[in-house]
């Protein structure tokens, strides 16, 4: 049960006449005595004619997914089973990281009839968002006094990672068509996986000519018809691509307001969808000291929605990364050769000693990238000198980006490259040093 403001003005409406009329000690007591019991008897009637909120019947309906920072409706359909009218309030418990918008509906719903509510979400978080009661709050015909009960409504939506950079993916797949030579002649130099013979124009690398297919084109009378034929390369195709995305504590810090794992996903996910238009097979992982989620095997439109499926469930481990059992993850997956994208972490001397003990076993067969999230926080910090904090301040930023440029050294000493870039720019930068793989022919 629950009292309203009406019921709280009622009963200071008792004091209006012995402000206005005055009376003395024991009279006043008796006339607010009085009208307070009064007061009591219209609420208990109030609430004697206020409907059960117990006779209610709910049924929800959410969809099963929806990308984090997407709109997703949730619905709560309403059955008075009881007999009398429900005049109320009705709350949708949501937790906060669901990000509904409103979660109080005033209702009105006759006897035997059904009302439904509406409830727009934008979830902040990835992962299960969940729900377990309403709480109906049912008014008398006085709005005096009410009945409350918490009824159970289980329900669940699953939120998937943004996905943001896919933006980035249809200016990435037009240069990946003028290295397949979709939209530009394709020359020696941009892959070396034959595709075609056509004839020779000016411009064309000398090297490429086919002597023997120029040989069986020749016209025998020396006419016009003889024609120098040139052989076309593309990148190669059906290659492997493993994304090995650390889920250690180091992805668990904020870098410009982003937590470093749902930048690793982001850019994972871009990767994904270029290589998989590349026609290369694309395995995922995400470890820390154990198997935190993979895909593997799955090519087609199914690898992307299971890969973000996969995702959106895993929230870093507040334990360290063991890069020990790293080249072991590797060759589970593969034993050819493949390209190992390492999405991790590269800011602190420490933390990076033992990925760089693990980087020569895999350098030994595979081509390495290792992609990191830089803060541009400490790059503006570093530009920062007006007093004697911000000159403090920006020395710690130096040391941090020394550190960091020491460490790069170190993997690109050990055969691997490195990609660095703030959370807005890693995704597209990792993408275009996967091109420019192709386009040399490294993969």
């Amino acid at each position: 049960m629950t009292v309203s403001g009406r019921f709280v003005a009622l009963i200071a409406l008792g004091a209006i006449p012995l402000v206005l009329f005055g009376a003395d000690g024991g009279t006043a007591l008796l006339i607010l005595a009085g009208w307070l019991a009064f007061a009591v008897v219209v609420g208990v009637v109030d609430l004697a004619l206020a409907a059960s909120p117990r006779r209610i019947a709910i049924e929800r309906r959410v969809p099963g997914r929806v990308r984090m920072g997407a709109d997703a409706l949730s619905e709560l359909y309403l059955t008075n089973t009881g007999g009398r009218m429900l005049r109320g309030v009705v709350r949708d418990a949501w937790e906060p990281s669901a990000g509904a918008r409103t979660t109080r509906s005033r209702v009105s719903i006759p006897p035997g009839e059904r009302r439904r509510i509406t409830t727009t979400l934008v979830p902040v978080r990835r992962g299960e968002r969940r729900v377990e009661q309403v709480t109906v709050r049912a008014w008398g015909p006085l709005h005096l006094w009410a009945r409350q009960a918490t009824l159970a409504a289980p329900g669940r939506i699953r939120v998937l990672p943004a996905f943001n950079a896919r933006k980035h993916l249809p200016s990435r797949l037009a240069r990946l068509h003028e290295l397949d030579g979709m939209t530009s002649v394709m020359l020696r130099g941009q892959g070396t996986e034959f595709d075609s013979l056509r004839e020779y124009v000016r411009g064309d690398d000398v090297r490429s000519i086919d002597w023997r297919a120029t040989a069986r084109r020749h016209d025998p009378s020396g006419g016009a018809g003889q024609r120098v034929m040139v052989r076309t390369w593309r990148p190669e195709r059906d290659r492997r691509v493993i994304i090995l995305i650390d889920t250690g504590r180091t992805a668990a810090a904020r870098v410009d307001d982003e937590p470093r794992i749902d930048t690793a996903y982001e850019s994972a996910l871009l990767l994904e969808a270029l290589a998989t238009r590349a026609g290369d097979r694309v395995d995922v992982l995400a470890y820390d000291r154990r198997v935190r989620g993979r895909v593997q095997g799955v090519s087609g439109p199914e690898l992307l929605a299971r890969t973000v499926d996969m995702m959106a469930g895993i929230e870093p481990e507040l334990i360290e990364m063991d890069w020990t059992a790293v080249p072991g993850q590797v060759s589970s997956v593969t034993s050819q050769r493949a390209l190992v994208v390492l999405l991790t972490s590269i800011d602190a001397p420490g933390a990076s000693h033992g990925l760089l003990s693990v980087l020569p076993q895999l350098t030994r067969k595979h081509t390495v990238v290792v992609a990191s999230v830089t803060d541009p926080e400490a790059l503006r910090a570093t530009r920062a000198r007006a007093d004697r904090a911000e000159v403090y301040r920006a020395a710690a930023a130096e040391r941090a980006l020394l550190d960091i440029a020491r460490i790069a050294a170190a993997i690109r000493r050990l055969g691997a490259d490195v990609v660095t870039g703030a959370p807005a720019d890693l995704p597209p930068a990792l993408s275009d040093h996967y091109l420019a793989l192709k386009a040399a022919g490294r993969l």
